[in-house]
């Protein structure tokens, strides 16, 4: 059965990048591990906060690769000589993705009480109006942003 595309609109042109973008995410959002909260900290401020307990801070990393914030933690404590009557806290290696907007920075990266916290500022959009001039194609000789006015001979 042929997937239905939401960008498929005469309307959405050069949207392909979006769908790309919401695919990957719908692919990444399916696995649960570490658990996260993102939290507004100021008006144009967010932060990420993963649940990275055992990990330390030599175990994790935090990059960004093609407009996604990537953090990665691979846990290098050897536990083969020990005994666990149950074992609930998670100690595998994972990959957490987040993509971005265009503009988005990561202004710091800090581990405190087992919670990675991730702090991005949003940019201010600007609005740009931009004049597209109109090509007289009847007149040809005239460039496109010269103004004209027709003189009635007397």
């Amino acid at each position: 059965m042929p997937r239905l595309s939401v960008f498929n609109s005469p309307l959405l042109l050069g949207f392909d990048h979006f769908e790309q973008v919401l695919d990957r995410v719908s692919k990444s959002s399916a696995e649960g591990y570490p658990p996260y909260n993102i939290e507004q900290t100021a008006q144009n401020s967010l932060r990420i906060s993963l649940a990275v307990a055992g990990f330390s801070m030599d175990d994790l990393a935090v990059t960004i690769e093609d407009n996604q914030l990537m953090v990665r933690g691979k846990n290098t404590q050897d536990d083969s000589d020990r005994i666990f009557i149950h074992r609930g806290i998670a100690a595998r290696q994972f990959q957490r993705s987040f993509v971005l907007a265009e503009g988005v920075e990561v202004t710091a990266a800090r581990l405190e009480k087992g919670l990675l916290h991730v702090d991005l500022v949003l940019p201010i959009p600007e609005t740009q109006v931009r004049k597209i001039p109109i090509e007289d194609m009847e007149r040809p000789d005239v460039p496109a942003n010269a103004k004209t006015i027709d003189v009635q001979p007397e």
